[in-house]
């Protein structure tokens, strides 16, 4: 069995009883890079607990420009309007770092979520960080400059995913940040001349973390301020 407390903060949250009940219904599966899991509209027929991947929620315009506004790691839950009882995903999620997570079908959960106020408290206290993270990031995609974003970006992705080093290519982040692969290319060339990151063949690896933080726009840390609250709201 999975040892919950150091693989999905929303698990590690439950009490034992109420863990093992949920527990016993939850599937463990590996998520490959650039799999969507979910397309605006859909309906929600699984829910997914990550481990050590990540899941971009991605806005997308005109079926053929997507922008992400948030994303979710161990911290949390994919499939949230489903808790709001929408059956219908918003976005786009797609696996934006594979690895594991624990996935469950939608009506199995929903009788579990209502029947378990230990849940409910968790995801309403995930639900309050997730929507401070997403506001936050719209107004960041509005004003602040691409390698300030970036920096934000690596360090959320390097929490959520409790590694140095990840997959990612240039295409893939200009989606995620919302300007051209050219951009892309300066901001991260930018942030490899001060040694802080370096990338080759599809891969990131952050060599000052530190320097990030500080290269980082104002975002990161009143986003860390909102999960912090959340936690402390247990």
């Amino acid at each position: 069995m999975i040892d919950r407390i150091r693989v999905n903060q929303i698990l590690a949250a439950l009490p034992s009883k109420e863990y093992q009940r949920l527990r016993a219904q939850l599937e463990p599966v590996v998520l490959r890079f650039g799999q969507i899991l979910y397309e605006p509209g859909a309906i929600i027929r699984q829910i997914y607990f990550p481990i050590d991947c990540l899941i971009s929620l991605l806005t997308t315009v005109d079926k053929r420009h997507s922008l992400e506004v948030g994303m979710v790691g161990s911290e949390g839950m994919t499939g949230m309007p489903f808790v709001l009882g929408v059956n219908n995903s918003g976005v786009r999620a797609l696996v934006q770092g594979a690895g594991r997570a624990l996935r469950i079908a939608s009506a199995p959960f929903r009788i579990e979520y209502d029947r378990s106020r230990p849940l409910q408290q968790a995801l309403f206290r995930y639900t309050y960080a997730l929507m401070a993270q997403i506001s936050q990031t719209a107004a960041c995609n509005r004003f602040h400059d691409a390698h300030a974003r970036l920096a934000r970006w690596l360090l959320m992705t390097r929490e959520r995913v409790g590694a140095d080093e990840f997959a990612m290519t240039h295409e893939f982040l200009a989606h995620m940040l919302g300007v051209r692969r050219e951009g892309v290319t300066e901001a991260a060339s930018a942030l490899k001349r001060r040694g802080l990151i370096n990338y080759q063949r599809g891969k990131i690896q952050l060599l000052d973390v530190k320097g990030l933080m500080a290269s980082a726009c104002s975002c990161y840390p009143i986003v860390q301020a909102a999960y912090k609250r959340a936690q402390k709201a247990a």
